[in-house]
């Protein structure tokens, strides 16, 4: 069954990629209320396309974009149930001078190597991902004569505008949603020969301070070296998070952080990672983070404090001789384990105000957090999984972490107990977020035989 399934998807390329065309052709920029209709638009079209496939699809309200949720209406019995998730919301697409072509009229471009790129926003992030798990539904019902397994889908409108809603949307039909594991597709590969499964994302936590000095912006002629400067007193702070060593300072900064087992390592160790091309890539040679850990270690399972952003006293052009009378930075930290967003919160804000001068004050703004996730290294999903990709690929799928972090997945499993497969087929160089967005054809077509074969495998 699975080789007419797969020969099904070969044959059908050219209407797949016309049906993710119609998709990347929809502005669904969901952080502007200018696009709002257009959301609406590319989330009415999943609805269609799913009803048409055989799910009971629509669209379900919520105070920002709607949801799509779909359920497959003729469930195998006594096989795994599987809740898929995707985002159909992109992100806006300024500057808009930079893009090669327009954003939204996707094309494919042949490179000189003669691989062939899918131009769009949206084409990798998520578009062209979640497409690739409806095109393999689409040839299991053709060709295959059903879904192996039970199915129910999952769309978010706003993943690239923070998610506002999707929590509360999850608390609300937990029941509806159940499922045995969930699958992500928001990843990508570990090269573009190599697919990936993702086990570690690291959680979040961001801040924003302010020190008040004096009652307004003072001379420097008449006031320096008297009045308290708070640029001065904020980048002493900021400067205090690291020591020597690249170790964050914060009192129980590290609870909760675990060694990383000996198995990843290993596994880690032989994925021939390029710690000098990864840094030269973006004009650097030395790495800054912690000392004796790889640089890999660092970007995917070790915390971080990095200070994002600092504002005070005269930045515009020329010159101007004047003592500011706030600073402000924003700090976000990196979290792995079991830390915990709110006391990592606690305890830069308790740091800070322990270093406050008496005649100086100090605001805090919190820009939200979120725990870091780290699924399990054993189990028969994700086996059946690394089976499915090597069948595919001819090689061993690499368990790797993620330096960003995907609250869903820790939403999925906090509201709906449930772990996560994060399995996509992104490239490290689909320039998503930026001008010239594309998604490789290869991990397109391959990424759709993928997910045919894990939902053959996930059926044991």
């Amino acid at each position: 069954m699975l080789d007419a399934v797969l020969k099904k998807i070969d044959a059908g390329m050219p209407a797949s990629l016309e049906r993710l065309f119609e998709l990347l052709r929809i502005d669904s920029i969901s952080t502007d209320p200018v696009f709002k209709h257009s959301v609406r638009k590319a989330a009415e079209w999943l609805a269609r396309e799913l009803t048409g496939l055989g799910f009971a699809a629509g669209l379900r309200e919520t105070p920002g974009h709607p949801v799509v949720v779909a359920h497959d209406q003729n469930r195998p019995p006594q096989k795994p149930h599987v809740l898929f998730y995707g985002h159909y919301d992109v992100q806006p697409v300024d500057p808009l001078s930079l893009w090669e072509s327009p954003p939204f009229a996707p094309h494919v471009k042949t490179m000189p190597d003669g691989t062939k790129r899918i131009l769009a926003r949206g084409a990798a992030d998520d578009k062209g991902q979640l497409m690739t798990f409806i095109e393999a539904c689409r040839a299991w019902k053709e060709a295959g004569g059903g879904l192996p397994v039970a199915v129910t889908i999952c769309l978010e409108g706003e993943e690239e505008s923070g998610s506002a809603n999707l929590a509360p949307f999850l608390k609300a039909n937990a029941k509806e949603l159940a499922a045995d594991v969930a699958l992500v597709c928001d990843t990508g590969m570990w090269d573009r020969d190599t697919p990936a499964i993702t086990l570690m994302l690291r959680g979040l936590v961001g801040e924003e301070v302010t020190v008040t000095a004096a009652s307004r912006d003072l001379h420097s002629g008449l006031f320096g070296g008297a009045a308290r400067n708070p640029i001065h007193v904020l980048a002493d702070i900021l400067a205090g998070l690291h020591d020597p060593d690249g170790r964050v300072t914060l009192p129980g900064f590290y609870d909760g952080v675990a060694e990383l087992p000996a198995e990843v390592r290993r596994q880690w160790d032989g994925l021939g990672f390029d710690a000098a091309e990864f840094l030269g890539d973006v004009g650097l040679s030395i790495p800054a983070g912690e000392k004796g850990r790889s640089v890999l270690e660092q970007i995917w399972a070790r915390p971080t404090a990095e200070v994002n952003g600092i504002t005070g006293g005269y930045t515009g052009a020329g010159f101007k001789t004047v003592i500011a009378a706030k600073a402000s930075a924003k700090v976000s930290f990196r979290l792995v384990g079991e830390q915990d967003p709110a006391k990592v919160s606690a305890a830069f804000r308790a740091y800070v105000r322990s270093r406050i001068p008496a005649d100086c004050k100090v605001e805090f703004v919190s820009h939200g957090g979120n725990p870091a996730i780290r699924l399990p290294l054993t189990g028969p999903y994700l086996a059946s999984a690394r089976k499915a990709l090597r069948d595919e690929w001819g090689k061993e799928a690499a368990l790797i972490g993620g330096g960003g972090s995907i609250p869903v997945v820790g939403e999925f499993k906090k509201i709906l107990g449930m772990d996560s497969l994060m399995i996509g087929f992104g490239q490290d160089d689909d320039r998503i977020h930026s001008p010239n967005e594309k998604y490789e054809m290869s991990s397109f077509h391959r990424g759709i035989r993928s997910w045919a074969r894990v939902l053959e495998a996930l059926a044991g």
